[in-house]
């Protein structure tokens, strides 16, 4: 019905496109985005890295690997109309080990079958030639991927939700669900809003929020802290574009890489570690409430017993810029604890199984009258107005 008030709980960049995709498509519905915070982008998409992901790492036909593809459309056309930062770089991913050059053959296959524009493998010398300062014994090239500013366009989307009649609603922390007739009702304290279909886009507190929707227990999120140091001012220099590892497949983090942002600067990072908070940016932020709910996860446990070796890692790295400078120091040969400051850091809500699987693709319940984003780790801001057309497709067909 196009008179249909459509609830998004949630102001990151997947509810806002979201948002903007149903005021658009169906004129006459009226959006509302509930938000806890007081401004938009708060979590996520306000601590990315602003990379623009080309759909070299996904697995072909999963839902990451088409979205992602369709999303870097739609927002290079978005940025470029709306004059939003967009710059195609490029990116290497260099294998550094002769071990590494049949996951990089690997990684190439994947990449075509998900028809990454222009994607190339290249030898040593050319490496040099499109990153003069860069180590690796061969590498993937891939001169269409992107860097933007992935806070601005969530901005840009709550503007589009409004001028279309929507509402953001900051301030608006959730914290019940209730089935009336014909809806649900949406409340913060004594405050309760109606709406007639409601989207869940909650990322660090998805599975917390879904719970109130009455879905599923599992996948829960797992909070992981990723760390940025960046380069000293007189350094940047020595990075053109993107450069990254050739990835683990047992772990779905791309590891440490050089990353320049639209303001100049270059990040190195990120690392994993397990956060203490659902929100905890910093090492010290800590949440019983949050340990204690993890704590009683069965899959927790499972996961820990599986990675606990890369997660030891990891917080070396954490706690030492020389332990974390370490393996970045391979592909950009000579750059090292001397010639970085800490930056800041992310938390990825990381979906996890029972069974200690780190959940990979995007996943989406659908429970009634509510629409649950339960998982949309990385590529989610690259794909995220690809996420917002499945997500309306998925929420106005038919039951």
């Amino acid at each position: 019905m196009a008179d249909e008030t459509i609830g998004i709980v949630g102001a990151g960049i997947v509810g806002l496109a979201t948002g903007r995709e149903i005021a658009l498509r169906r004129p006459g519905t009226r959006v509302v985005v509930f938000e806890k915070e007081r401004r938009v982008a708060v979590h996520q998409t306000g601590h990315n890295s602003g990379v623009v992901h080309a759909g070299i790492y996904y697995a072909p036909g999963s839902l990451k690997a088409d979205l992602c593809v369709r999303g870097v459309a739609l927002l290079r056309a978005y940025c470029q109309d709306r004059k939003l930062p967009y710059q195609e770089i490029g990116k290497l991913v260099v294998a550094v080990r002769e071990d590494e050059l049949g996951r990089m053959e690997g990684l190439y296959e994947r990449a075509r079958n998900n028809h990454v524009p222009d994607l190339r493998k290249i030898s040593k010398d050319e490496i040099k030639e499109i990153e003069p300062h860069a180590g690796g014994i061969a590498a993937l090239h891939s001169p269409r991927t992107a860097i933007t500013d992935y806070p601005a366009v969530a901005r840009r989307f709550a503007e589009d939700i409004e001028a279309a009649g929507g509402r953001v609603r900051l301030g608006f922390a959730v914290d019940s669900l209730t089935e009336v007739t014909g809806g649900i009702e949406v409340a913060s304290g004594e405050e309760r809003v109606r709406v007639d279909r409601l989207i869940l886009c909650a990322g660090l507190q998805s599975d917390s929020v879904a719970r109130l929707a009455r879905d599923d227990k599992a996948p829960r999120i797992v909070p992981f802290r990723g760390e940025y140091m960046l380069l000293r001012p007189e350094r940047t220099g020595l990075v053109r574009g993107l450069i990254y590892p050739v990835p683990d497949p047992r772990y779905p983090f791309l590891g440490v890489h050089f990353t320049p942002r639209v303001d100049g600067s270059v990040e190195v990072g990120p690392n994993a570690v397990l956060a203490l908070a659902r929100e905890g940016y910093r090492l010290s932020d800590v949440s019983v409430k949050d340990l204690a709910r993890l704590a009683a996860y069965p899959g927790a446990w499972r996961m820990a017993a599986q990675h606990w070796r890369t997660g030891v890692r990891e917080y070396r790295g954490s706690l030492s810029t020389r332990a974390f400078m370490k393996d970045a120091g391979a592909y950009v040969p000579g750059v090292g604890a001397a010639d970085v400051v800490r930056g800041g850091a992310g938390v990825r809500a990381q979906a996890l199984d029972p069974d200690g699987t780190l959940v990979d693709d995007f996943r989406i319940h659908r429970v009634g009258r509510v629409t649950a984003v339960r998982n949309a780790p990385s590529p989610a801001a690259t794909a995220s107005m690809a996420i917002a057309e499945h997500i309306a497709e998925a929420v106005f067909a038919p039951a």
